[in-house]
């Protein structure tokens, strides 16, 4: 027998008391040096310590750690080579190879009806070289020494793991570490610790000392992004901005 409509919404209600008062609890966007550092102590192994620490120290992708092989890394120079290899899908129209989007029904040049359209796959390869703090390089260097990488493909590879591997790794020590979850500034969406939140610390710490333009200009670079706004965004999850803006409008003047 199905409970009465009372009850259905009462129970509606105390679930979304529940999660309201978890956004609450919840207040933090992003990961501070401190608690990356519990992050890193959490990880009982070398090379799990070591993931955390490229992560951060060098704020790369995962996709792009998980490339990282050894004749990457430039111990002399103090130097590591990023490749970021991004493939996508671009659609066209099988009648005039008109480019289409997704949501596309009809060809916006020939009107012709899109039933089945031209996929062509696209890879594009950017690669940068990053400086490398002398602490993450005496990680590498251990890890190295010890005998961490794993040839495949005739390469040394760092990290021998599936990007779902290293976001259990990340996860796990976040647990272990009494992390709390993330708040998606924007959104307002509760997200696990994960691999992009140590790119993220990264870049909230960059700004938070150097929010100029050439401070930005610098982050935009070594963070390989194509797109200025990517890399503004970040002021606004620092939140120092804003801050600052609104502590201006009450301070009394001399």
């Amino acid at each position: 027998m199905a409970p009465p409509p009372t009850i259905v919404a009462q129970q509606g209600y105390e679930r979304d008391f529940a999660k309201a008062d978890e956004r609450r609890e919840i207040v933090k966007t992003y990961l501070d040096l401190s608690e990356v550092a519990v992050l890193e102590e959490a990880a009982t192994n070398l090379r799990d310590k070591l993931l955390i620490r490229v992560l951060f120290h060098i704020g790369c992708r995962i996709s792009e750690a998980l490339a990282l092989t050894v004749e990457d890394v430039d111990f002399v120079r103090g130097t590591i080579i990023i490749q970021h290899l991004k493939a996508r899908l671009k659609l066209s129209c099988s009648v005039c190879g008109q480019g289409l989007g997704r949501s596309h029904m009809f060809c916006p040049k020939c009107g012709s009806k899109v039933e089945k359209a031209q996929v062509q796959q696209q890879k594009r390869h950017r690669q940068r070289v990053l400086p490398v703090d002398s602490g993450t390089l005496g990680m590498l260097q251990e890890y190295i020494k010890r005998g961490g990488p794993v040839c495949r493909e005739g390469k040394l590879f760092i990290f021998c793991m599936n990007r779902h591997r290293s976001w259990q790794v990340i996860q796990t020590c976040a647990e272990r570490a009494g992390l709390p979850k993330l708040v998606n500034a924007e959104t307002g969406r509760v997200h696990n610790v994960s691999p992009h939140r140590l790119r993220d610390a990264f870049a909230v710490h960059a700004i938070k000392l150097n929010d100029t333009g050439d401070g930005l200009r610098l982050l935009q670079e070594h963070l390989g992004h194509q797109n200025f706004n990517t890399t503004a965004r970040y002021r606004k999850i620092s939140d120092t901005e804003h801050q600052e803006w609104y502590q201006r409008l009450w301070n009394k003047e001399d």
